[in-house]
């Protein structure tokens, strides 16, 4: 392989990390930002209460998007392996 398809190869590598993670990663954040504002806005500093909620529904999340992610994660590998057995 030449340097180009090595990069072609990478960039496929990072965008399937990030249609795979993103959505998880995303609904962390919104959670996140949400329970701040609400603890900012109502001064209760408990530590425990922005980690549950954040918790449960990135579970929830991962557990809505595992089809998805799987599908996504096998296809890639499959071509990875593809590409690895065409190597000679």
């Amino acid at each position: 392989m030449d340097f180009d398809a090595n990069i072609e190869q990478l960039q496929i590598a990072y965008w399937k990390i990030l249609l795979t993670a993103g959505p998880v990663l995303g609904v962390a954040l919104a959670v996140g930002l949400t329970v701040g504002i609400i603890q900012a806005a109502t001064s209760i500093n408990e530590a425990t209460l922005s980690f549950v909620p954040k918790l449960a529904i990135v579970l929830v999340t991962m557990g809505l998007a595992s089809t998805f992610m799987l599908t996504s994660l096998s296809d890639y590998f499959v071509h990875i392996f593809d590409m690895v057995a065409g190597m000679r």
